[in-house]
């Protein structure tokens, strides 16, 4: 069977070797058994030639150690479709009755879920969620395909529209550029189908940073720009503030620094007083006062501005120990920050630690920053 270890190898910047080394700790820490150092070594040659097919057990830990799906590991045809069946009406209409009995209860679960999903990606990282996260997924979707009723269907679909949200970030933090894609537009589905704007706002707003790293920065500032106008009057005063901090970034990434520094000062302007971060309202929205300083200085820098060091040497002062993907992109703003300034020792040594936080994590995306923040020293 065809696979694509080598090109997700590759992504991680991992020789062979290294593989092996990961796949024995994976195994050590999770007390699995699996073949000898040697005996891996041929596996991982003859898995990348396609001489020898990947195990359901070793595609199990290569999933999580590179944070893609079996899709994604071996191809579009995972499994040859199933014929159709002839009838099948009783097991539709099970399937309908079940879903009538999704209580609030159970959409609180659904909710519940992808916040425990949601804090073990921020200190974890995301590679390590794949399985649990397209299960979710998939429980959402058939609860949602199988309510008839508006009534059952809108809560269900908010309740999508936040995990697939979350699930197209991770996949772009995996470097799953297209599964982050369709789990956007899966996530905007969802909040239209919910009437929420707000979800749909922030899904929006989120997209727009993969038509950035895929060389579209014009286009994605054009993209948060209609997300600020999707979430209209409903938007809350602290996602007003995101996305506005997020039109900031994709302008200095697309070199309109007035543009920037207008959106920053909109940003200020929309947050709301106090310490306090969470958005009752939308909660995978993080923003007061210190992270905004952060994403200020990540803008001015990017800018090349000389007021960049000041914002985030703030912004590590103040930083969630808790947040170590948000750490790591800090440490980058700060070296590209002391790269402008001709600084190299300073922007060696944050980038030591950007390189630390993004193996923690897995971070695909992080490590390619790194890489390039590297080559212009």
């Amino acid at each position: 069977m065809s696979n694509r270890l080598r090109e997700a190898r590759k992504a991680r910047a991992w020789s062979q070797e290294r593989l092996v080394r990961e796949i024995e700790r994976y195994a050590r820490q999770h007390v699995l058994d699996v073949a000898s150092t040697a005996s891996l070594h041929v596996y991982v040659s003859e898995w990348e030639n396609g001489r020898r097919q990947i195990g359901d057990r070793y595609a199990r830990i290569l999933r999580v150690l590179f944070g893609v799906t079996d899709e994604e590991l071996f191809g579009r045809d995972v499994q040859a479709a199933a014929p159709p069946e002839v009838g099948g009406y009783d097991e539709l209409i099970s399937r309908i009755d079940s879903a009538r009995n999704v209580s609030l209860t159970m959409v609180k679960t659904f909710m519940d879920q992808t916040e425990l999903l949601r804090t073990v990606d921020r200190q974890m990282g995301a590679a390590s969620l794949v399985d649990q996260m397209t299960g979710h997924l998939s429980s959402l979707e058939d609860a949602l395909t199988f309510a008839v009723l508006p009534e059952t269907r809108r809560p269900v679909a908010r309740a999508l529209a936040g995990a697939a949200t979350l699930a197209a970030w991770q996949a772009l933090d995996a470097g799953a550029v297209e599964r982050a894609w369709r789990h956007y537009e899966l996530g905007k589905r969802a909040a239209q189908e919910a009437d929420e704007p707000m979800y749909l706002a922030h899904a929006t707003a989120e997209q727009a940073y993969v038509l950035n790293d895929a060389g579209r920065p014009a286009m994605a500032v054009d993209l948060v720009r209609e997300a600020q106008r999707l979430g209209g009057s409903q938007t809350s005063p602290r996602l007003r503030a995101w996305l506005f901090a997020a039109e900031a970034e994709l302008c200095a990434k697309a070199g309109l620094p007035d543009d920037c520094r207008r959106a920053l000062d909109k940003a200020v302007a929309a947050l709301p007083e106090g310490e306090e971060a969470r958005d009752p309202d939308m909660l995978s929205i993080f923003l007061n006062s210190g992270h905004l300083t952060r994403w200020r200085g990540n803008a001015l820098a990017l800018l090349g501005d000389g007021d960049a060091l000041a914002s985030l040497y703030m912004a590590l002062d103040a930083a969630d120990p808790t947040f170590i993907r948000a750490t790591s992109g800090l440490r980058c703003d700060l070296a590209q920050a002391h790269v402008a300034r001709e600084e190299f020792d300073q922007a060696q040594e944050h980038l030591r630690q950007a390189r630390l936080l993004a193996n923690r994590t897995g971070s695909v995306r992080h490590r390619r920053r790194i890489e390039q923040l590297t080559q212009s020293l």
